[in-house]
């Protein structure tokens, strides 16, 4: 069956940046099915030439733009006008373009979650709710789990749970799916991924940009919100969880939420010792000085909002008892980038009398270069006496191991799916509702304890408790980029 795409907030940033890019590149490489058609819906009437000049700037930000391709991509792309919660506006476009019901229509709500429902509503009025829609919405789903059950309620009482695609833009990295690869395709890993070989897990994702003009939005958010409910909680999930039965959508995502069940609440009684607020003060990134994120453009002078969190989880089940898994996420750092470590247990017993062994460590980039690498000890070469042991990586670059194989974004993986009616890289309703009750939880800690922001210098890797968090575990957080 055909399929035709429709964006809801068609002239905003997300679809400027990331959806019609990633439409456009789509359709160049042939992933796109024969007839299918985008339409940029507008609340507001602007020329038709400024809506091309945006989509052509957000393309050739990461690419120059085909002749071809721009031609063929130009036939598929229609702007239309209309306000999107007001069904007389939204009746006309479905009478001219979706009136004989033989199309499928995929459905990106790219516009705040507080117009979700009248668009639903709409949508519903002029009998756009039929079983083969796919409704795709972005995060921030709500900002706690009752406001995140009341968004969803308006969602699902329109359209089936399976016909609702929550998009985390994480895992459609090629990097994340290659974790699945590497634990479940290969026999070498499986039976060593758990708490009888694995001494704690990393997971860190750094930012060196500040809010970037959204002080108001990041306000009302804050690292916790913004980052640590959905992204580092998904990688954790992906990282932490059991083999399912199989590679389909729900098969993964009843193991993703065993997990998000299994995570130990964080309380005003363990607060103090698990979890590190901070807030970037004025410092320097890459030689560059930057303000406070109270000296940002329109910033409140007493915002207690977090820009840096690091906190200490545990999975509570057999697998990963005694494993602490260590996540961190923060604006403002030293450097970009987003990994997972798995550090191992150290040997029992060293043969090796005067020379130092470290332990095992496997290490999964996200970004920015997809790779993976695994530390082992290695006899360093010479004629020296008795044995002088060394660290050594074992790297696989994806971009030189694949360098004849094209590259896709996160945004093409999951549009794609979502096209082709492929829910397992997206986020069930029930694990979104988890990953809320395990942060509201925390935050509520944080208010009942008053545990406020601790600065910490722009660039720097935030503040001295986030190292002082694995310090009395005796550890350390790795940053040998």
């Amino acid at each position: 069956m055909a399929c035709d795409v429709l964006i809801f907030g068609g002239v905003g940033d997300l679809a400027y940046r990331k959806l019609y890019p990633s439409l456009y590149k789509l359709d160049k490489n042939g992933s796109l099915p024969e007839g299918l058609r985008i339409f940029g819906v507008s609340r507001r009437e602007i020329p038709e030439e400024e809506f091309l000049t945006e989509i052509r700037q957000g393309i050739s930000r990461n690419e120059d733009i085909d002749a071809d391709a721009w031609q063929s991509f130009l036939d598929r792309l229609q702007l239309v006008f209309a306000d999107a919660t007001v069904a007389d506006d939204l009746r006309p476009i479905k009478e001219q373009y979706f009136s004989d019901g033989s199309r499928e229509l995929m459905v990106y709500l790219a516009t705040p979650p507080n117009i979700f429902a009248p668009i639903c509503q709409s949508m519903a009025a002029v009998g756009l709710n039929r079983p083969s829609t796919r409704i795709v919405v972005e995060k921030p789903l709500g900002d706690d789990r009752e406001s995140f059950r009341e968004i969803n309620c308006h969602l699902t009482e329109i359209f089936d749970e399976s016909q609702v695609y929550r998009i985390d833009h994480y895992l459609g990295k090629e990097a994340v799916q290659n974790l699945l690869a590497l634990r479940f395709a290969n026999a070498l890993f499986e039976p060593l991924w758990n708490n009888n070989y694995i001494d704690h897990i990393q997971i860190t994702v750094a930012e060196t940009v500040g809010v970037e003009g959204r002080w108001g939005f990041y306000d009302e958010a804050g690292a916790m919100r913004d980052m640590v409910q959905n992204h580092l909680l998904q990688l954790l999930c992906l990282t932490a969880m059991e083999p399912p039965a199989e590679l389909a959508a729900d098969a993964v995502r009843d193991e993703k939420l065993k997990v998000l069940r299994c995570l130990k609440p964080i309380v005003a009684s363990n607060l103090k010792e698990t979890v590190v607020r901070g807030q970037y003060a004025a410092g320097a990134v890459a030689g560059e000085p930057v303000p406070g994120y109270r000296q940002e453009e329109g910033a409140a002078q007493k915002s207690d909002t977090e820009t840096f969190v690091a906190l200490k989880a545990e999975v509570d089940n057999w697998r990963w008892a005694g494993v602490p898994f260590y996540l961190r996420t923060g604006k403002r750092l030293p450097m970009r980038y987003s990994e997972i470590v798995i550090q191992f247990k150290e040997i029992p017993h060293s043969i090796f009398s005067g020379s130092t062994s470290e332990p095992n460590r496997l290490t999964i980039r996200l970004q920015p270069n997809d790779s993976i690498q695994l530390s082992l000890m290695s006899k360093v070469p010479g004629l020296k006496k008795g044995m002088d042991l060394k660290a050594v990586p074992l790297d696989l670059f994806f971009s030189e191991i694949f360098a004849g194989e094209q590259g896709v974004s996160a945004y093409e993986r999951l549009l794609l799916d979502v096209i082709n009616s492929n829910p397992t890289l997206f986020v069930r309703s029930d694990e979104v509702e988890a990953a809320w009750t395990w942060v509201d939880g925390i935050r509520s800690a944080w208010q009942e304890v008053g545990q406020n922001v601790a600065q910490y210098t722009a660039g720097s890797w935030g503040p001295t408790a986030a190292i002082a968090l694995l310090a009395k575990d005796d550890r350390q957080w790795y940053e040998d980029i």
